[in-house]
Order: structure tokens, then sequence, then C-alpha cells
């Protein structure tokens, strides 16, 4: 078994873990021959991206709109430096798509100048459970990032988050389908990649 596959097992307990969704792992993956930061560039979205941003990102990989909106409600889970939100947070004016009493609350956890290190949850309402809560939270205002609270302002995804924050079983299915077809973009095969013998260094 490569060191691909057991991050997208491991990725599967977490989540199994922190009451989400049992799904199978497709396996197979080879590793990669190199691994740079600069390679990252450009593939993985921004806070501050809105939908046509998300959705032109995604679609890159094969995803639809529902993946993509199926795959933020990961952010169920996780924490956050605050300089990725900062902007809503001491905009001028006042970014209108946030609450204003979770705006409060996330000022008084990230003051101006904090230290870098400090992070929040990305879900202040069970940020320790895997579940649609973090739909509800954008129904609210209280997505972190824009492009968390932009699945509910904007017409063309807020049907899907309408429905995810009230049904937590077809979130969990969507959620399936997205990680089980993301599972399939830029799979190795042949020379591209190796089953490394140490996860931790090139063969």
């Amino acid at each position: 078994i490569s060191c691909a596959d057991i991050l997208a097992l491991a990725t599967r307990d977490v989540i199994g873990l922190s009451g989400g969704p049992s799904y199978s792992v497709e396996l197979g993956r080879l590793d990669g021959l190199s691994s740079t930061s600069t390679s990252v560039n450009g593939k993985l979205p921004k806070s501050t991206f809105n939908l046509n941003q998300l959705n032109s990102l995604f679609a890159s990989h094969g995803l639809s709109q529902a993946d993509m909106v199926a795959l933020s409600g990961a952010h169920t889970l996780g924490f956050s430096h605050c300089n990725q939100f900062s902007n809503r947070i001491y905009s001028n004016p006042e970014d209108p798509t946030l609450n204003k009493t979770y705006a409060t609350q996330l000022q008084q956890m990230c003051p101006k100048n904090v230290d870098p290190n400090i992070a929040i949850d990305m879900d202040p309402t069970t940020p320790r459970k895997f579940d649609n809560v973090y739909f509800q939270n954008l129904v609210e205002g209280k997505g972190l990032f824009t492009s968390d609270q932009v699945l509910y302002t904007d017409s063309r995804s807020q049907p899907k988050v309408r429905t995810w924050a009230k049904n937590k079983a077809a979130f969990n299915q969507a959620f399936i389908t997205a990680m089980t077809k993301l599972g399939r973009v830029g799979v190795k095969t042949g020379k591209n990649g190796n089953i490394r013998r140490d996860c931790s260094v090139f063969n």
C-alpha cells in the first residue's frame, strides 16, 4: 500500500471518528516523484474566492458545483489562522454578509496585530464533530471565510446549502460522492509514480 493510500484511508478514519459518514476508499494510488510547495500554487481554493472562482477551480479537476459545496462542508472540522479572514472583520464598511454577533466574537479572538500562530475553529458551533451544522452556520451568516459565506449569499449555490442544512443524510451522501471523485483526481500510474519504502523520503 502506498503513502498516498494511507493518507486517503486516514482522512476517511478521521471523518468517521468525528461522526461523519463511513465510505470505501478506492486504493491503488502511487506516490509522487516530487514534492514542492510551488507545485501547489493555484491548485487550492483561497479564502477570498467568489463562486465563479470556486467553480472554475473545481471544474478544472472534473468536479461540479455540487461537489464543491459538499467538499466545503469539510470546514465543519479544523481551524484557521486569523489572517485568513481578518479582511472580513476589519473592513470598512463591515462585511454585510457576516453575522454581527459572530463578527464581534471573531474580533475578540483575533484582535489587530494578533500573534500569527493563533488559530480558531472554522465551525463555531460543533467544531469537533463532522456534521451538517456548517451549512446551518452559513444560513445564519457564520461562515468564517468569504469562500464559505458566498455559498449561501450566491443564489446559484444557496439551494444546496439550505437542503444540506436541513438534511444531514443528504449531505453525507453528497460528501461521499464528492470525496470519491476527488480521490480520482491526478492519480499517478506507471513511471509517473512509485510506492515509497519510507513515506518521509523519496526512494
